[in-house]
């Protein structure tokens, strides 16, 4: 394989081998619980480079994956057995148009640089791996989802060709790579609308203990106001062990508001005025709210080799019956699998203004009517024991959330969240006629599945 692939690639492409260190940098996950395995791994420098290896490994029956930031998870990851891993982080090229309406950004590009670089423009975009399967952001309410505001794509897909794909070209796999892309080809570059950055963000911390959820979670339906809370307005809630306010799961309310404290207090006081048993606040640029907030490439949430489950559900309302019934879960969770103590159930609460004025037909992204988005975060070292545990503790909880908000309805599983176990409507919607369209897609682009590593379609 070395010498064959190797003279095949431009100069600068390195292929990495098991014991080699740059090997381990590349097969590393976020979750340490998938691991997809792999005979070496191909660095490429340009779309052909990716191309020219998809080529050989279909060549020689070897299987492959596309990893960036190696954050994506599920169950199917295990199946890949002796596979290439195509590295693609040097693919990171960002080029701001000289209008400053669009950018073409590498599709290795990700958030930290992609953030920092576009500040320095007063600019924001969004990365390709979320919008693969739709990606929610900090300015969805003001700008649409991440998979809204692609405007052209160079696509390396199963066979090797690269195709460009856009509202006139390939328009049918254009219409498939925003919201089910991960079936269907490997994002080399992209072009992007970017927009106008809002410079200061204003960030507030409570943590409550747990006689306080029926009074956050009313206050949290009140701001979200059935998915039209202010543009500017994100809340992140968690469920969390912190052995420093109580030895019984506290909750915590993160409110991170495009703009300043003065404009942000009205969302924000009254839930300073519900008592938390802790607070914080800062003003910070846009260009380090990821850092303040922990969620920055840095921070501990994003350090690879934790085993990691999520089960997610989008929701329409808090009901604050469901909540108590799933603290009492969780807390059994973290107290008889003390394992477990960095797990979060969270509860994501982003404006949807702008998503939903959006047809959803328009998209393969087909959950746009859900107002919330509600999971547990199972965090634990990984082990087969614990493997079994987090998705059980997991499909408890998301069936519990179901119940509480609309039984009757059918359950929606954002994709990039999903664990693996989910039915494909669950995934990609429930009408008939959008899974059809994306078999009969798949069957077009991708007849001999060779992209079926991510929640595949079959």
């Amino acid at each position: 394989m070395e010498y064959e692939l190797r003279r095949q690639l431009s100069p600068e492409t390195k292929v990495y081998f098991p014991g080699n260190i740059s090997y381990n940098d590349a097969t590393i996950r976020w979750n340490g619980g998938m691991r997809p395995d792999f005979v070496a791994v191909v660095v490429p420098t340009t779309n052909q480079d990716v191309a020219t290896t998809v080529k050989y490994a279909n060549k020689h029956h070897i299987p492959f994956l596309a990893v960036n930031r190696g954050h994506g998870s599920s169950l199917d990851l295990n199946k890949l057995r002796r596979g290439l891993n195509i590295y693609i982080h040097n693919l990171d090229s960002i080029s701001i148009a000289l209008d400053g309406e669009y950018a073409v950004l590498g599709g290795g590009v990700y958030a930290d640089p992609l953030i920092k670089t576009l500040a320095e423009k007063g600019k924001v975009a969004g990365v390709a791996g979320a919008g693969l399967g739709g990606g929610f952001g900090r300015y969805q309410g003001l700008y649409g989802l991440v998979a809204d505001n692609f405007l052209e794509m160079t696509v390396v897909i199963a066979d090797g060709s690269v195709v460009t794909v856009n509202d006139r070209q390939n328009s049918d796999l254009f219409w498939a790579m925003r919201g089910a892309g991960h079936n269907f080809g490997i994002v080399t570059s992209y072009k992007y609308k970017i927009y106008d950055s809002i410079a200061t963000w204003y960030t507030v911390n409570y943590q409550y203990t747990h006689d306080k959820p029926d009074d956050v979670f009313t206050e949290l339906n009140r701001l979200n106001n059935n998915g039209r809370q202010p543009k500017e307005v994100i809340t992140y809630a968690v469920f969390a062990f912190n052995p420093s306010i109580s030895d019984k799961p506290v909750i915590i309310v993160a409110i991170w508001y495009a703009g300043p404290e003065s404009s942000a207090l009205r969302y924000t006081q009254p839930f300073l005025d519900l008592q938390p048993a802790s607070f914080s606040n800062q003003t910070v640029p846009y260009a380090d709210l990821a850092d303040a907030v922990g969620t920055g490439v840095n921070s501990p949430v994003c350090q690879p080799g934790m085993g990691a489950a999520s089960s997610p559900v989008g929701i329409q309302n808090f009901n604050t019956t469901t909540n108590r019934q799933v603290y009492d879960l969780y807390s059994d969770l973290v107290t008889k699998h003390p394992e477990f103590k960095g797990s979060v159930v969270q509860f994501e609460g982003y404006p949807m203004q702008k998503v939903q004025s959006v047809d959803s037909a328009s998209t393969a992204y087909a959950h746009r009517d859900d107002n919330l988005l509600v999971s547990l975060q199972a965090i634990y070292a990984p082990s087969s024991i614990s493997d079994d545990i987090a998705p059980q503790y997991g499909h408890q909880i998301r069936d519990l959330f179901h119940a509480g908000d609309r039984p009757d309805w059918p359950l929606n599983a954002y994709v990039n969240y999903a664990y693996g176990d989910e039915t494909l409507e669950q995934m990609y919607g429930h009408e008939g006629w959008r899974i059809q369209k994306l078999r009969a897609l798949k069957k077009k682009w991708d007849p001999y599945g060779r992209l079926n590593w991510y929640h595949p379609i079959q």
